[in-house]
């Protein structure tokens, strides 16, 4: 999750992601801060993050975004 963590502070590094619960809700990650987002974590961590993952759920969140990051791991 550190290198989580990374990834957001080099979008967006003005965000406390440790504790921020409402990274689109709050407006900090904007549609091409989501696009870069995915991008950079499809090559991290050698994912695949389909359309219909792609909802404030799993993105309003470090922990979110790292929970759907393990599950996707997992789905292979």
């Amino acid at each position: 999750m550190e290198r989580l963590i990374e990834i957001l502070e080099e979008i967006q590094p003005e965000v406390d992601y440790a504790t921020c619960t409402n990274l689109i809700d709050g407006h900090y990650l904007d549609s091409l801060s989501i696009i870069s987002l995915v991008a950079e974590l499809e090559e991290e961590y050698d994912i695949t993050i389909p359309t219909v993952e792609i909802i404030p759920d799993n993105f309003n969140s470090a922990e979110s975004l790292w929970a759907m990051i393990v599950r996707l791991q997992e789905e292979g």
